[in-house]
């Protein structure tokens, strides 16, 4: 169904830009992630584009949710301020990474719209200049015939532009789509292989859903099998590299190119810290390997490279700031850096995948078996994340917990998609990880799957839970009001206790959710909970409750103090 035409710039253009754009990158993931050659042959360019990009959307989409009970909508500044920040705190890879710092770009100038509901079509020919601009500086070694050639393209092609938004964005995505076809004569690597740039194709696409947004008009999107191909270039779109990309010309060593002897590891992780900590960083991780990308400002920064040595990548991040959220991918030998396909592995019978609160957790549940997927606090796993968990997994039959109330639809979306690729997924709706945990404990592969998610899911059903927090404003709720500060205890979700000691309200919490009977207490202990809280209640449901038996784990940084389950 065709878009109602945006002519300026506003909050809604940003959200329909956003959704459309999530679309275009959700029909073209498996063919960009087809072409991928470089910088690393890994095959996931489209994926990380898309799920970074939902991260964005997602994060729009919270903004208005915010002005649901009123009539204004959210100023321009405010809605590309939230695409900028959920791109950036959900950026995933190379491609994913410089697509984040291009939404960053944009943002930096529509923002300067402050409290005025919308722009036009020369602003937004500066938000693309800025867009290319900012991410080219923020790659350590730019390489041309890549996503950093077509936005540039894009950014000229605009400024020479007149007209509104529609006139701008549809000028500027026919000159990415031109620098794209051209990509191939830039990069040797995609010359060979007969393939555009993956991370160019992405953009293109995010481009055209632009000129639909402004427009109304879908854009005509170019197949690859459309684009012409060089003499001798392999025809299918799934190749992959067999040699080492060309060096550059000056003769050092190729800037971002992973060959044969590349870097082992792929290192992602956000950063709290200062510019000048950053400085510093960007030297250090450029002498450890390649493919650096560092984008971010105002504090907050995304880091991503290819190196040997991960844990030296982590410890100058340790050294810079607060790095979280870090991820480390191990390319394998063999595969992604040789061009050469590993062995196809064969898929397990069934898997269990699950979202955890807490690095503690997540080393239990993985211990157990599962696929964990951490979800840090304020900072939730979206659909595409979780299905490319489920695809992790690699068996024909999943399990999923969710282990959240809030995650519920989003688990649901996650499953469905996977249903479609042929894998059979089983959904029971945990809302708390004390159920994961339950539900993880009598799960046994050997047994028919209905059966299995029956025992499962009856055992999550038969946990109940709490969890003990810090109130961080002033609020109505069902046990009275509670000041910022308070001790919150929670049963099954609801507000039970509120109290001004922790361990006080813990035991409080625990002696309500006893009285119904139970045979078994899990405590999980948070980093910011006090050191004493499990020897105390273990003590005391020893003492109290003779029957019943207490098992403690750690779990990290999950956000609660202390979550509790009783079965």
């Amino acid at each position: 169904m065709a878009q109602v035409p945006q002519t300026f710039f506003d909050a809604l253009a940003v959200r329909t830009w956003c959704g459309l754009a999530l679309r275009a990158l959700g029909r073209a993931r498996e063919e960009i992630d087809a072409i991928n050659v470089y910088p690393v042959a890994d095959g996931d360019t489209g994926t990380n584009l898309y799920l970074t990009l939902e991260s964005a959307a997602t994060a729009v989409e919270a903004v208005f949710a915010g002005y649901e009970t009123g009539c204004a909508e959210p100023a321009l500044a405010d809605a590309v301020r939230a695409m900028a920040h959920g791109a950036l705190i959900g950026a995933r890879g190379n491609s994913g990474t410089i697509l984040a710092q291009l939404l960053r770009g944009m943002a930096q100038v529509l923002a300067q719209a402050g409290e005025a509901s919308h722009t036009d079509g020369p602003a937004l020919r500066l938000a693309l200049r800025r867009a290319a601009d900012s991410a080219r500086q923020a790659v350590a070694h730019p390489v041309e015939g890549t996503v950093l050639t077509v936005a540039s393209a894009a950014a000229e092609a605009a400024e020479g532009a007149e007209g509104d938004c529609g006139t701008v964005a549809r000028a500027a995505y026919e000159g990415a789509r031109a620098a794209l076809a051209a990509t191939p004569g830039q990069l040797a690597v995609l010359e060979r292989a007969g393939v555009v740039d993956a991370g160019g194709r992405g953009l293109v696409a995010v481009l055209g859903a632009l000129v639909e947004a402004f427009t109304g008009e879908a854009v005509r999107e170019t197949p690859l099998r459309e684009i012409p191909r060089p003499p001798g270039a392999v025809s299918d779109a799934h190749a992959r590299v067999e040699a080492i990309p060309e060096c550059a010309p000056e003769g050092g060593p190729c800037a971002g190119a992973a060959g044969a002897d590349g870097p082992a590891f792929e290192v992602i992780y956000l950063l709290e810290a200062d510019d000048t900590a950053v400085t510093r960083l960007r030297a250090r991780l450029d002498a450890l390997g390649d493919s650096l990308v560092v984008v971010g400002g105002d504090g907050l920064w995304n880091v991503h490279v290819h190196v040997d040595d991960a844990g030296a990548a982590v410890e100058a991040g340790v050294e810079a700031g607060r790095p979280y959220r870090i991820r480390i991918t191990h390319f394998g030998l063999g595969d992604v850096h040789t061009g050469r396909e590993r062995p196809p592995r064969e898929r397990a019978q069934r898997a269990v995948v699950a979202v955890v609160p807490g690095e503690g957790l997540a080393g239990l549940y993985t211990e157990a078996g599962a696929t964990a997927v951490l979800a840090r606090p304020g900072e939730p796993p979206a659909s595409g994340e979780l299905v490319q968990a489920v695809r992790r997994a690699h068996a024909r039959e999943v399990v999923l917990l969710p282990n959240d109330a809030e995650l519920r639809h989003t688990a649901a979306a996650a499953a469905e998609q996977a249903r479609t690729e042929g894998i059979r997924v089983a959904l029971i709706p945990t809302r708390s990880a004390v159920q994961g945990i339950a539900a993880l404990a009598v799960h046994e592969p050997e047994r028919r799957f209905d059966e299995d998610v029956v025992q499962m899911t009856s055992a999550a059903g038969a946990t109940r839970y709490a969890e003990v927090v810090v109130a961080e404003h002033e609020s109505w709720t069902t046990a009275g009001i509670c000041q910022a500060g308070d001790v919150l205890g929670l049963i099954d979700g609801d507000v039970a206790v509120i109290g001004a000691d922790v361990t006080a309200t813990a035991r409080t919490v625990l002696d309500r959710m006893l009285q119904a009977g139970g045979e078994l207490v899990t405590l999980v202990v948070g980093d910011e909970a006090p050191q004493t809280v499990a020897t105390h209640l273990e003590t005391h449901v020893r003492e109290a409750y003779l029957a019943v038996d207490t098992v403690v784990y750690r779990g990290g940084r999950q956000g609660a103090l202390l979550l509790i389950g009783v079965e």
